[in-house]
């Protein structure tokens, strides 16, 4: 047994040394000679202390070397078994199950109802209306890869319904931008609905499709228009501005402008008119934050800093490096090779503790390397993008990895989750664990087409 024993364990292990008779409160019953005969006083036991005198080493107490050392054992843990093509289906179904079971009346997911420990600090509904957009968003993507089914289908009509129709989103504040959360996921979701013009009967009556395409791309022209206004004068997007609170802000980070970056490509390509300034910039800052070891750096900098104990190391970039060397990839920019994206994601999987051990922690970068929680399911969706672009022998080794890392952490109810964050944090984490595991049960069938376009420079 791994070393890694939570409270919850300790308390049972005392109630079983002492019969059950504490009921698992912690409390043993002991003779006070001045109380009658048989009767019996509680006194409290601190169950941490108990358990150190029984000699049972807690989390607390470990060095750091053993937490991340136990972090790969157990269920949950790096060791966990690799998962057959069937089990990979199986994650699926019950996730979207899961993401069915959970829409909201208008359509949505998501929401500032059961709220979590962190959630009191934020109350502005503007945050939360970015987040709804944002979690819709990505649960309409994942539901647009399902096969047609009438449950699917109507889940995903009411879910792009909702994109059309509801309130672009806001600045909510002027050090909150989380507005940009909504409008990048909000346009990559329309514009893969533009994508697939085979799924278009789930929206529209033949006689109606133009004008359902035309709504669309009108509601996606608005979100490219939106960023737009966001973008910062470093080129990238944000989702806070601390430093000048301006109309404009001033703070980017390398990963929501990957992001972004992503939606806009993704918009181009099913003809919603896109500056290309914007896509230049965006480019430029990617760019500027790759960092020789392979990390980007959280921040976009004009210069960037390697840290070698911070965020900015490679082991706090894991998540970062999938998503950013995908968009510049599909950017074009030739300097990242078929070779770097491997190289990625074995460093993904070689340093995979930091974000096992940060998952479902409540505080934001309070784990190694300033890992959060809710770096997982993102990092693993865009490794699985970055899994398409590779050779197909290259896909077969790194795809069942990949597909452990996202069915080992599967709830009962077919939930996948990373961070507490009010009712949006298990449909988000859902529909990145699903999309994963989608590319990685293709990754494992034979008919493999051709190799796709990666880049100028190649090396192998």
């Amino acid at each position: 047994m791994g070393t890694l024993l939570a409270i919850a364990l300790v308390q049972g292990s005392l109630s079983a040394q002492d019969g059950g008779t504490t009921g698992g409160t912690g409390a043993t019953g002991v003779s006070d000679p001045g109380t009658e005969a048989g009767e019996h006083v509680p006194v409290e036991v601190d169950p941490v202390e108990a358990a150190r005198a029984a000699g049972v080493r807690l989390l607390v107490d470990l060095r750091p070397e053993e937490v991340l050392e136990a972090a790969r054992h157990g269920a949950a843990g790096e060791d966990a078994p690799l998962p057959a093509p069937e089990a990979m289906a199986g994650t699926i179904r019950r996730g979207v199950g899961f993401l069915r079971q959970v829409q909201q009346e208008d359509g949505s997911w998501g929401g500032w109802t059961d709220p979590k420990p962190m959630d009191d600090w934020w109350t502005n509904i503007y945050t939360h209306k970015a987040w709804i957009m944002a979690t819709t968003g990505l649960v309409s993507m994942a539901l647009l890869e399902e096969p047609a089914s009438p449950e699917g289908d109507a889940a995903l009509r009411r879910g792009v319904t909702y994109m059309l129709e509801a309130e672009i989103p806001k600045r909510p504040a002027d050090w909150d931008t989380d507005n940009t959360w909504g409008l990048v996921y909000g346009l990559q979701a329309l514009s893969e609905v533009l994508a697939r013009p085979e799924r278009v009967s789930v929206f529209a009556a033949p006689e109606d499709v133009a004008a359902f395409q035309a709504a669309v791309t009108t509601r996606c022209a608005l979100f490219v228009e939106e960023l737009g206004r966001y973008q910062t004068p470093s080129g990238g997007w944000g989702y806070y501005d601390f430093e000048t609170l301006a109309k404009r802000p001033s703070w980017a980070t390398s990963f929501q402008t990957a992001v972004a970056l992503i939606a806009l490509l993704e918009a181009q390509a099913v003809g919603v008119e896109v500056p290309r300034d914007m896509i230049v910039a965006a480019r430029d800052a990617l760019v500027r934050c790759r960092l020789p070891n392979g990390a980007y750096s959280y921040s976009v900098e004009a210069v960037p800093y390697m840290g070698m104990e911070w965020i900015d190391n490679v082991k706090g970039s894991l998540s970062r490096i999938q998503v950013c060397n995908l968009a510049l990839v599909l950017v074009g920019h030739g300097e990242v090779t078929r070779a770097d994206l491997r190289t990625g994601l074995d460093q993904f999987f070689e340093h995979h503790r930091f974000l096992d051990v940060a998952r479902k922690k409540p505080v934001p970068h309070e784990a190694y390397y300033l890992n959060s929680g809710y770096f997982y399911y993102f990092g693993h969706y865009y490794a699985a993008r970055v899994l398409e672009l590779l050779d197909p022998a290259d896909q077969i080794i790194y795809a069942a990895r990949l597909a452990r890392e996202v069915t080992k952490t599967q709830e009962v109810d077919g939930s996948m989750w990373d961070y507490p964050l009010n009712a949006y944090d298990r449909p988000y984490g859902t529909a990145f664990g699903v999309m994963a595991l989608h590319r990685t049960l293709a990754a494992t069938r034979t008919d493999q087409p051709a190799d796709p376009p990666v880049g100028a420079r190649e090396s192998r």
